[in-house]
């Protein structure tokens, strides 16, 4: 992990290599999603609902990136669980991207309902980002991800309301 220089507070521009592997780990379903010959795929057949909306999530989703990989705290190691509060927002990441792949196993297998789609394909990704915020102490990539929470919720939720 490299810190370059600060830029407020205890946050410094660096890189952090682990955030890039996180980022790609949380792809792995759309790297897949080619592999299973889906009837339906409403996720990625969506109409829009919202120019705005889209605008906001996919600069609030790429900001969440970018934040993750390029914004580290001072006392930042590569992969650290010192102390019980990084133990548990790191379980707690751990958990939501499980939850995650849970949700695409089962959109994989043709169970595409609102509650799956919205629970486990909308909801845990910014939650993904906003507990790796508070394990590694970044709150700019935590108060983002709670921003993409919303924004993605809200949009999705209003896109699958124009296709019923």
């Amino acid at each position: 992990m490299f810190k370059f220089f600060r830029i407020f507070g205890n946050h410094y521009l660096g890189f952090w290599i682990l955030g890039l592997a996180l980022f790609v780990i949380q792809e792995i379903p759309y790297m897949i999603m080619p592999l299973f010959k889906l009837e339906t795929n409403p996720i990625m057949n969506m109409k829009e609902s919202s120019m705005f909306l889209e605008a906001a999530e996919k600069i609030l989703g790429s900001l969440c990136i970018a934040l993750m990989i390029f914004i580290v705290h001072k006392d930042s190691k590569l992969f650290s669980l010192a102390d019980g509060r990084e133990k548990l927002f790191f379980i707690l990441t751990v958990s939501v991207l499980l939850l995650n792949f849970i949700g695409w196993a089962f959109y994989f297998g043709g169970h595409q309902s609102v509650f799956v789609m919205m629970f486990f394909i909308v909801l845990m990704p910014p939650l993904y980002y906003v507990f790796i915020g508070l394990w590694r102490n970044n709150i700019i990539l935590t108060v983002t991800g709670g921003l993409f929470l919303i924004v993605h919720f809200v949009h999705v939720l209003g896109n699958l309301r124009l296709e019923n």
